[in-house]
């Protein structure tokens, strides 16, 4: 029996373990079972305990910011050296002079390409490595991490937040609990969170509101109603919890503040360093303003530099209170843009090349994955997809991104759609 098990797969013995749990005990393993299978998942499996997603919306120019060239497309400025260490990242776009001295904690994957140039629909493949469907809304990372992981421990917070005013696919079709709290501003923190009558009142109009529901509830239980009725309970907890304070960008001290810079990007970078110290397992920060078909070097002067400041802050302020090492922190963006200036001084639509980025959560440091040609036209090695990107940090998480989850259409979904994990990339 035992010979038997050894010459199992990994994946295959973490099945066969929790299957037998399940028979024998009536449970399943997870999350348990995904930390004990941790070693057999290979490098990088699970140490990213908390995740912070940088989207910039709109498309960001590769060439101009992570993959620097010195031909004919290069950007207005020349690119920068980067601080790598001992690492192989060499240059940086000359718009990220504060990333170039953060360069020895930055992964630089130079080798995505994805087969949309629609703003939309690369958005989404990027949240959820699933081309969008008319009859499905598939789950995003943060949700993806509560079904498997489970809601954290004792926390009156929310698993998951995004901070921006962007769409968002949300929990998919998981259920509504698992869905992200919405932050339209960084800077106004969580709106409408307290009562307009006293708590007296409020209490009792809580239980008039369950006494209306109870029948209703009574009378059809299934899994649609628990889920909204759960959702519910979860919110009326967060608006009692003393961790609001969490949501308050406005508790830093001034020099804090500052260092992440006055964009909404900026204090949504800060916000997010918040709400990783207080458990918050998933967030996602959105910047728009990258689609610059026109006048690039104004607009990365503008947007590039906002970026560079926040990030490098935020790269910084991890480190620096001990959270670097347990956070990942990633940035991307729906596709790159066009090597060749267009006539209007600006790049257009390119998904056949661009740049993602990671830091920390177990990652090395001051290194570059893959690359493009000698223009940015093409990928000349290591070709990575937005699923691949998507089942990297599902791995960092410590999520199964090959066990099967079915919808309730009883369609089956994986972590990642059929990406597979760039274990390259983590030390």
């Amino acid at each position: 029996m035992k010979t038997a098990i050894n010459k199992l797969d990994e994946i295959s013995r973490r099945q066969f373990v929790e299957r037998v749990a399940k028979t024998a005990l009536g449970v399943t393993l997870l999350p348990v079972g995904a930390r004990m299978a941790r070693a057999a998942e290979g490098p990088g499996f699970g140490t990213a305990k908390h995740v912070i997603y940088l989207f910039m919306e709109g498309g960001m120019s590769h060439i101009d910011t992570f993959d620097p060239k010195t031909g004919s497309t290069k950007g207005a400025k020349d690119g920068i050296k980067a601080n790598a260490g001992s690492g192989n990242l060499d240059f940086l776009g000359g718009y990220l002079p504060e990333l170039a001295k953060q360069a020895n904690k930055l992964c630089i994957i130079r080798s995505m390409m994805s087969k949309t140039g629609v703003h939309e629909s690369g958005r989404y493949i990027m949240r959820t490595a699933y081309e969008p469907r008319g009859t499905i809304v598939h789950p995003s990372l943060g949700a993806w991490g509560s079904h498997f992981l489970g809601r954290i421990e004792g926390a009156s917070l929310p698993d998951s937040v995004t901070v921006g005013t962007g769409r968002h696919p949300g929990a998919g079709f998981f259920p509504p609990a698992l869905s992200p709290i919405p932050i339209t501003s960084a800077a106004s923190g969580l709106q409408n969170v307290r009562p307009t009558t006293s708590d007296n009142q409020f209490e009792k109009r809580v239980s008039l509101m369950n006494e209306f529901d109870s029948a209703f509830r009574q009378k059809f239980q299934n899994d649609e109603v628990n889920a909204y009725t759960e959702f519910y309970d979860e919110t009326m907890k967060l608006l009692k919890s003393e961790d609001l304070a969490a949501f308050d960008i406005n508790q830093e001290p001034a020099a804090t503040r500052e260092m992440y810079g006055s964009s909404g990007f900026g204090q949504g970078c800060l916000l997010a360093r918040r709400l990783v110290q207080h458990g918050v397992r998933f967030i996602e920060v959105q910047a728009g303003g990258w689609d610059m078909h026109n006048n690039v070097d104004d607009a990365m002067g503008d947007r590039g530099a906002d970026m560079d400041k926040a990030f490098a802050a935020l790269l910084k302020d991890l480190e620096e209170t001990g959270l670097l090492k347990d956070t990942m922190v990633c940035l991307g963006s729906e596709f790159g843009r066009t090597p060749d200036i267009n006539q209007n001084m600006g790049r257009d639509h390119y998904p056949l090349a661009y740049s993602t980025v990671l830091a920390g959560g177990g990652v090395k440091g001051g290194f570059v994955y893959g690359a493009t040609d000698k223009d940015g036209r093409r990928v000349a090695d290591k070709q990575t997809s937005p699923q691949d990107f998507v089942a990297t940090i599902g791995h960092a998480m410590g999520l199964p991104t090959e066990e099967v989850v079915m919808s309730p259409s009883n369609r089956p979904f994986t972590v990642g759609d059929k990406g597979q994990p760039v274990l390259e990339v983590f030390a």
